[in-house]
C-alpha cells in the first residue's frame, strides 16, 4: 500500500488536487485553441478516454477570445497554459477557466504576477507554477545567466538546486500575497533528474505536485522515460496529478497515465484489465495477434473484468490466477475458464469470439449484481489430461466447439 504525502488541496473546477483526493490524469490539446470545433472535439476524446483535466495553449488573444465557447462545451475542467504574455492569463481568468499555468522563467515581473494572483483569488482559481530545465536559466540578465551556466556545469545536482531556488523565489510572491491555491511542477527530460527535482520540491513545500517528464518523445521511448520517473515518485507517495506527455495523439498519454495509476493501486479501473503471458517456445498459436484482437474487442466493455490470455496450459493456469475470464491455448485449441470454472473448449478459430462472449456475459452478470469481480486470487486448476512427456497437451474439443 502506497502511503501518499498529504498536501494542501486545491480545486480545478469539480476536480480536487492534493489532500486525500485520488491522483488525477491530465493531458493537453494539440490543436490551435482558436479552432473551437477541433479543440472541443479533442477535449471530448480525451475525456472519453478517462482524462480528468485538459490544458489548452493560449499564446494569442484570439485563443482567449474563444475560451467561453470551449468551456461551454467541455465535459472536463480546462487549464489555460500561459507562457510569455500575462495578459493572456487575465483574459483566461475573465473567460472562466478553471486553472492557470504560469512559467517563472517567462513571467517574472512582480506587478504582473500580482495582477494574475489578484484575478485568480477573486474567481477562486488555482495557479500551477511550473519550472523545467529548458526555461529555468535566466534569459534577460546576461551576468546572471553566465553565473547560472557556470554552476550547471558542475553536475546534475546544480540544476535541481536552481529549479528549487527558482520556485522558492517565485513562491515568495504568492506567500506575501497570501495566495496558497498553487500547484507546483519541476519537469526535466531526464528521468533521474525529474525524480531528484520532485523529491526536493516535495520536501520543501506542502503544496500539491503536478508530475511530468518534459520532451519525453514518441510513445515508444517516452513511455519508458515517463513511467520510470512518475512510477518511482508515485511509489514514494509523491504526486497529486500527472501528465505523461508524448509527441503523438494525446489520448495515448491518458491511456498510459490511467494504466500507471491502476497498476500502482492509485486509481480504480473502470474498464477491463488484460493479462497476457510472455511469448516462449511453448506457444502453439498466434498469441500476439490474439492478444491484439482481444484488446480491441474488450474496448466496448465498461466493467473492470480481469481477462487473461495464456498461450499454453502448462504455466498459464497458475500465472492467470485472479482472472475473471481466461483462455488457455494449446495447439489449435483453447480452454476457457470463468472464475475458475471451465466453461468450454473451442478451436483456435473460435477462441476470440468465445472469449469475448464469455466476458460480455460475465460483465452483464456483474452489472446485474448476480456475480462479483474477483477481489482475491483464485485457484484455476490446469485441465486434464496432464502434459505428455514431450510437453504437448492433448486438448479435447467440446461438441459445441
Amino acid at each position: 500500500m502506497i502511503q501518499r504525502k498529504e498536501t494542501h488541496q486545491v480545486w480545478v473546477g469539480s476536480v480536487p488536487i492534493g489532500g486525500d483526493a485520488p491522483v488525477s490524469v491530465q493531458s493537453m490539446t494539440s490543436t490551435p485553441t482558436h479552432d473551437v470545433d477541433t479543440t472541443v472535439r479533442q477535449i471530448r476524446e480525451l475525456a472519453e478516454a478517462g482524462c480528468d483535466i485538459v490544458r489548452v495553449a493560449v499564446p494569442d488573444r484570439r485563443d482567449t477570445q474563444v475560451l467561453p465557447a470551449i468551456l461551454d462545451q467541455s465535459p472536463v475542467p480546462i487549464v489555460a497554459d500561459v507562457h510569455f504574455h500575462y495578459e493572456r492569463a487575465l483574459e483566461a481568468v475573465e473567460a472562466g477557466v478553471h486553472k492557470i499555468r504560469l512559467n517563472p522563467g517567462n513571467i517574472a515581473d512582480r506587478k504582473r504576477v500580482d495582477d494574475v494572483i489578484a484575478a485568480c483569488r477573486e474567481r477562486g482559481i488555482p495557479i500551477r507554477v511550473g519550472v523545467n530545465e529548458g526555461s529555468v536559466v535566466e534569459r534577460i540578465d546576461a551576468s546572471v545567466r553566465t553565473s547560472q551556466k557556470e554552476d550547471l556545469a558542475r553536475g546534475p545536482a546544480a540544476l535541481v538546486n536552481l529549479m528549487l531556488k527558482t520556485l522558492e523565489d517565485y513562491m515568495r510572491i504568492f506567500d506575501e500575497s497570501g495566495f496558497h491555491d498553487v500547484v507546483l511542477s519541476a519537469k526535466s527530460i531526464d528521468a533521474t533528474m525529474a525524480i531528484d527535482a520532485y523529491r526536493a520540491v516535495s520536501e520543501r513545500f506542502d503544496l500539491p505536485l503536478h508530475l511530468g517528464v518534459t520532451h519525453a518523445g514518441p510513445p515508444q521511448t517516452g513511455r519508458v522515460r515517463s513511467i520510470a520517473a512518475l512510477g518511482s515518485l508515485l511509489a514514494m507517495g509523491i504526486g497529486d496529478t500527472i501528465r505523461i506527455s508524448y509527441a503523438s495523439d494525446p489520448v495515448d498519454e491518458v491511456d498510459d497515465g490511467k494504466e500507471l495509476l491502476c497498476s500502482l493501486g492509485l486509481r480504480s479501473r473502470t474498464e477491463p484489465e488484460l493479462i497476457a503471458c510472455p511469448t516462449c517456445g511453448r506457444i502453439e498459436i498466434d498469441l500476439i495477434k490474439l492478444v491484439a484482437d482481444v484488446r480491441r474487442k474488450l474496448a466496448t466493455i465498461k466493467t473492470p473484468v480481469k481477462v487473461a490470455v495464456m498461450g499454453c496450459v502448462v504455466n498459464g493456469p497458475g500465472e492467470a490466477e485472479g482472472a475473471d475470464v481466461a483462455v488457455f491455448a494449446g495447439k489449435g485449441k483453447g480452454i476457457i475458464y470463468v472464475q475458475g470454472r471451465q466453461t468450454r473448449t473451442v478451436s483456435e478459430a473460435e477462441m476470440l469470439d468465445a472469449l469475448h462472449e464469455e466476458t460480455v456475459a460475465f460483465a452483464a452478470r456483474v452489472e446485474r449484481g448476480e456475480s462479483k469481480l474477483n477481489a482475491t486470487r483464485v485457484n484455476i486448476q490446469p485441465p486434464d489430461p496432464l502434459p505428455r512427456k514431450d510437453g504437448t497437451i492433448p486438448l479435447p474439443v467440446s461438441k459445441e466447439g
